[in-house]
């Protein structure tokens, strides 16, 4: 499986058909922005399904990336790479492992939509959690890594950095458990549920006393990282559409899912067996996080697990929707809606394990 996921996203294509752009506009952008530009410029697209499409920029001397806004009609708020481009830019300076940004050109008469230009991080990316390319006596210190960027992250202060503007600060959980309810309820189409109903009605009377508010990346998997060559060290984390402020806890708890993942949802750890492996342990992994971050422990972790399933079940809620309205109508979409179920089972045992 792993090397099926690996062949199918990483790499590169030739432009798809209708996510092309006036190439030689670009060119004269780079080479106004973009100190130590030099042509001529080969584009090709990364074949990895992100909604905001991306694109490597070969030239002879260095290769960089392009990520821009999708051509069409979107969603107010969506695809709000100028965000991206800051928070990156930003972090960067602080000295969090990103992608050095070159340029924003918010101007869609250059090449259609807003983008910007990073450099090419060159490296290695897993697609699979049980991290199989890796040795069994180095898959400890990867893990190690990936546990060190959450906690690094985490310990920026918003105002101190330039971000205190970067989203609403404070009642992250009620604000999200709201909003992903109302999604949920809106959808009759779907279908109802009686696990979510059971969470829709417990988690606002459950959130854990005390807040916190940090930059969150909302997304970080091992597959939104790119890993040293060789080493067990993180070069740069991408993907930063669904970043904010918000709980540091509910950001580190979407991390750990990794270990609650069924192979039938994503490449997880479920029904991986950790000691062969030589994987640290969910508990071990948290302990890892809690002395990096000052924490003795988390209390009400499965909470913060239990939250995390609900919303992202109410994500596949809704694209069980699309594919029975028809505007979903990939393979991909189609075994997301059938596993809408599973999750809003597991995220009710998350519930549940509260008690």
């Amino acid at each position: 499986m792993a090397d099926a996921l690996t062949e199918a996203n990483s790499g590169t294509t030739p432009v798809r058909e209708g996510y092309g752009f006036d190439q030689r506009a670009l060119e004269a952008w780079m080479e106004h922005y973009v100190a130590g530009f030099g042509g001529p410029l080969t584009v090709e697209q990364f074949k990895g399904g992100q909604s905001n499409p991306t694109y490597k920029l070969a030239t002879p001397a260095r290769n960089y990336v392009l990520r821009r806004k999708p051509p069409g009609d979107l969603l107010p708020g969506a695809h709000a790479v100028d965000r991206e481009a800051k928070v990156q830019s930003v972090l960067g300076k602080a000295g969090f492992p990103v992608a050095t940004i070159h340029g924003l050109c918010a101007d869609e008469a250059v090449i259609g939509t807003m983008f910007y230009v990073m450099d090419m991080v060159e490296g290695r990316i897993f697609w699979d959690n049980t991290f199989p390319q890796v040795s069994r006596e180095q898959r400890p210190a990867y893990f190690d890594a990936m546990n060190a960027a959450m906690a690094r992250l985490h310990s920026f202060d918003p105002e101190a950095i330039g971000l205190g503007g970067y989203g609403k600060p404070g009642n992250y959980f009620a604000r999200q458990i709201g909003r992903w309810s109302k999604q949920y309820l809106a959808d009759d189409l779907a279908g109802r549920n009686e696990d979510m109903g059971a969470l829709v009605a417990w988690l606002p009377d459950n959130i854990p006393p005390g807040d916190e508010t940090s930059v969150v990346h909302g997304d970080m998997r091992c597959d939104n990282m790119i890993f040293h060559p060789s080493e067990p060290r993180v070069l740069a984390v991408l993907d930063w559409e669904l970043s904010t402020l918000g709980h540091p806890l509910a950001d580190f708890a979407y991390h750990t899912m990794m270990y609650r993942m069924p192979s039938s949802i994503v490449p997880g750890l479920a029904s991986a067996d950790l000691a062969v492996l030589n994987i640290p342990s969910e508990a071990d992994y948290v302990a890892t996080y809690c002395a990096r971050t000052g924490r003795q422990t988390i209390a009400n972790y499965e909470f913060y697990i239990a939250f995390n399933l609900f919303r992202l079940a109410a994500i596949f809620h809704g694209i069980k929707g699309r594919v029975l309205r028809g505007t979903a109508a990939s393979a991909q979409a189609a075994d997301r809606a059938k596993n809408f179920p599973l999750l809003a089972r597991m995220a009710r045992e998350s519930m549940e394990a509260c008690a």
